[in-house]
């Protein structure tokens, strides 16, 4: 099966640093095969036929505990769930100059479709749309601080997401497909 880790709150402000190369090192050592990094904030894509998707977040945990000796959260998903989430994400979202978008990729424990009610946007203002484990965000670029999003950070519900804007998103989904 092919999956993509996604680590919580690595290399943000200096803090949890993580070299991309011993973290492709530390989770061969594991078992995982063709193991491809994307950029420095902790995205991972490899294959494994060995263990179930459930069981995979723990082992990949254990492995950058023992490498670096950091407790970060690991959240997995499959080409499947990605593609997925993929069918709901609008094609013309983009993160660049006009428009800010973000995919909010939820633990387990708190993904239900109940989700964007939880979240703090301003009415009117972005949109909020509901995948299986993930809640996508757009919003103009000149409303984003008013969106109200930025209340997130901090509360108990932002401690178990990881957020990838759709850019990284988009590029994550075509190095799974191309290990495919």
């Amino acid at each position: 099966m092919i999956y993509v880790a996604l680590l919580r709150g690595i290399n943000v402000g200096g803090n949890n640093k993580v070299d991309m190369k011993r973290l492709k090192t530390a989770f061969e050592q594991v078992g995982m095969e063709r193991v491809k990094t994307y950029i420095n904030s902790g995205n991972i894509v490899f294959v494994n036929e060995n263990l179930p998707r459930t069981e995979l977040a723990g082992v990949l945990e254990g492995a950058i505990e023992a490498e670096f000796g950091l407790d970060i959260r690991v959240l997995v998903r499959s080409l499947e769930e990605m593609e997925a989430i993929f069918a709901v994400l609008p094609e013309h979202w983009s993160n660049g100059d006009e428009m800010k978008s973000d995919v909010f990729f939820l633990w387990d424990e708190v993904d239900q479709a109940a989700v964007p009610g939880e979240l703090p946007l301003t009415p009117g203002v972005g949109t909020l749309l509901f995948a299986p484990r993930a809640v996508l965000f757009a919003v103009d670029r000149a409303n984003a601080g008013r969106s109200g999003m930025n209340k997130l950070i901090g509360s108990k519900l932002y401690a178990r997401m990881t957020v990838r804007n759709v850019n990284t998103t988009r590029q994550l989904l075509k190095m799974m497909r191309e290990l495919a």
